[in-house]
């Protein structure tokens, strides 16, 4: 059978070993950057410049070089893909989670049409059900992205949507936590989906995750026409589909 190759962009992180291949990122170009940053911020409205200069604010240095040595592992079946998840713990794990959570997965499940175990199923691929919500802060990692210039019109539209977000919700921004490319909470969403499908407020409430995987997901299915579909939305890989939909299957007590 055909191997099937993804490349981890952005939801895993993981030590990986080897010779960088990026080089030192210019201070010189960096400032300039961030002061052009600062410029479009504050023309909006924001106080831009007080947060740069908020003592939390702590730039992540070579940021580009942890995407460049994500993008470098090459996963080229599943058994090896379900290594770098630690795929066996999670599936000792989803049924104490279908069973903790079963009244609010039975409600998502019935809101939004996607089966309640393959909600479990992202959420252990992600978080391994909540224990992972990430050690960076989200506004560190966009500015720092846009001073090396990696993907730098992503991050200053991330940047403006997380801005969005605090405001909306009456957040500070410093209190956030994100994975290095800036996911944030159990489901691992970026500002921009936080914008448009999270639900509730707290981002560490797990009911709060399961109803937004679901709405997400259900946005999803409406556009792919699958569920399947839909979780190549949520993460465009093979074998992170493949992964949670055989996570999803696990499910052994009846509660699917």
């Amino acid at each position: 059978m055909a191997k099937i190759t993804t490349i981890l962009l952005l939801f895993f992180t993981f030590v990986l070993s080897g010779t960088a291949h990026a080089t030192d990122p210019d201070p010189a170009a960096m400032k300039k950057n961030i002061e052009e940053l600062a410029k479009y911020f504050e023309g909006k409205g924001y106080a831009f410049n007080e947060m740069l200069d908020d003592p939390r604010y702590e730039p992540v240095e070579n940021i580009t070089l942890k995407f460049t040595r994500a993008a470098e592992r090459v996963i080229e079946d599943f058994s090896e893909y379900q290594q770098v998840l630690n795929y066996d713990h999670k599936k000792m794990l989803i049924n104490d989670f279908m069973k903790q959570y079963a009244s609010e997965l039975e409600s998502a499940e019935k809101e939004y049409g996607i089966p309640k175990n393959v909600i479990a199923g992202i959420l252990g691929v992600e978080s391994e059900f909540g224990k992972y919500g990430g050690t960076y802060n989200p506004f560190n990692v966009y500015v720092s992205m846009y001073a090396e210039g990696h993907r730098a019109e992503f991050a200053k539209a991330q940047l403006e949507e997380l801005l969005i977000f605090v405001k909306n919700n009456g957040l500070d921004v410093f209190e956030l936590k994100s994975s290095y490319a800036g996911a944030m909470s159990y489901a691992q969403f970026i500002p921009y989906s936080l914008n448009r499908w999270w639900v509730g407020k707290d981002l560490y409430h797990m009911p709060n995750n399961i109803n937004s995987v679901a709405k997400y997901l259900s946005h999803f299915k409406e556009i792919t026409g699958t569920v399947e579909g839909a979780i190549y939305r949520y993460n465009p890989s093979d074998l992170y589909t493949q992964a949670v939909l055989s996570l999803a299957n696990e499910v052994t007590d009846g509660t699917k």
